[in-house]
């Protein structure tokens, strides 16, 4: 596709890619401390002010669905299930016309005591992040005694209807990378969809090494132990994960190699931040100010431009690889997942 003006309809860059799928981070803080996220004690949180209000959240998405073609809105934090008004957001979101389809990243806890609710207000599914089975191997990783409800999360998330249930799942060198077998076994027993991600640099401490990431190759390889995988015949389209099919199908197993086998050249994606700023790519270091436009009085067209603007300057790609990448400044929880 050649490149267009950014002042076509919808969200396109200079390199033909049209993003349909909007993430929409709703609070930079989390109820965990996971090791590869952020430190024991937290991080400056951002002032309430500068976060975006409910109503401000929706008009940025229905200007999103309605001006610019997005489709899919995902819903993440830091934990979004931590937000006041979640059902609230999500009912007016799935009001919209046309009705983009909605989807929630958490940690699953608290989940099982609002997934109906959820389910009510307009959620159509939620991917749960979970990497260790094991409730010590749990504390350390995340710094809380919360296993038993991230489980209990999941199961209300199934119960409820947020079907496909995902799980997204790090593993890490020495850490947790025994487990891929079992996470696996859990899954397939329970009926969710297991992907495993490839550890990004995206911690708040800057302390992402590459040779403790266990890769696409080595996390098959340890599946491959225990399970026949097949690759899956369906078009992955701009899907994030490649998938397998497991000992024939139809259950299947993902791998969102995001450092080794980097998918920028199909990606759909565009992120709002908790506090207001769109942003082309997760790693990205630059960032386009809507909270202060939109306060000041700028109309749906006004916005709508800006949008495009920033998502015309996208880059072909994040560039891990390259000796010149620098790590985005804002941490994982503060982009949203």
């Amino acid at each position: 596709m050649p490149p267009v003006a950014p002042s076509a309809e919808g969200l396109v860059d200079r390199y033909g890619r049209v993003a349909r799928g909007l993430r929409v981070s709703l609070t930079d803080k989390c109820n965990l401390r996971c090791t590869y996220c952020m430190p024991a004690e937290g991080l400056p949180w951002l002032a309430g002010p500068d976060l975006l209000t409910d109503a401000e959240i929706v008009r940025l998405v229905r200007v999103a669905v309605g001006r610019l073609g997005v489709t899919e809105v995902r819903f993440t934090g830091g934990e979004p299930l931590i937000r006041p008004g979640l059902a609230g957001i999500v009912a007016e979101v799935a009001a919209l016309r046309p009705r983009p389809r909605i989807c929630l990243t958490t940690n699953g806890i608290g989940l099982d005591r609002v997934a109906s609710g959820l389910r009510a207000a307009g959620v159509d599914r939620v991917n749960v992040s979970l990497d260790t089975l094991d409730p010590e191997r749990f504390r350390q990783l995340t710094r809380r005694s919360q296993l038993d409800a991230v489980l209990a999360g999941l199961a209300g998330a199934a119960s409820a209807g947020l079907t496909p249930v995902k799980i997204n799942t790090v593993l890490m060198r020495g850490v947790n990378d025994d487990e891929a077998p079992a996470l696996l076994r859990f899954a397939l027993d329970h009926g969710y969809q297991l992907r495993f991600i490839e550890q990004m640099p995206l911690d708040a401490q800057h302390g992402w090494d590459r040779s403790r990431m266990v890769t696409a190759e080595e996390i098959l390889a340890a599946l491959a132990t225990t399970f026949d995988l097949s690759p899956d015949p369906a078009v992955r389209g701009a899907a994030p994960a490649e998938t397998w099919l497991v000992d024939g199908g139809p259950a299947r197993v993902g791998v969102i190699a995001s450092v080794t086998r980097a998918f920028c050249g199909d990606c759909d994606r565009t992120r709002l931040t908790a506090d207001g700023q769109v942003r082309s790519c997760l790693f990205a270091t630059e960032e386009s100010d809507l909270r202060g436009a939109l306060r000041v009085g700028a109309d749906d067209d006004e916005l709508a431009r800006r949008w495009r603007a920033a998502m015309w300057g996208k880059r072909a790609g994040h560039g891990i690889d390259d000796p010149t990448f620098l790590q985005p400044a804002r941490p994982m929880s503060a982009i949203g997942g």
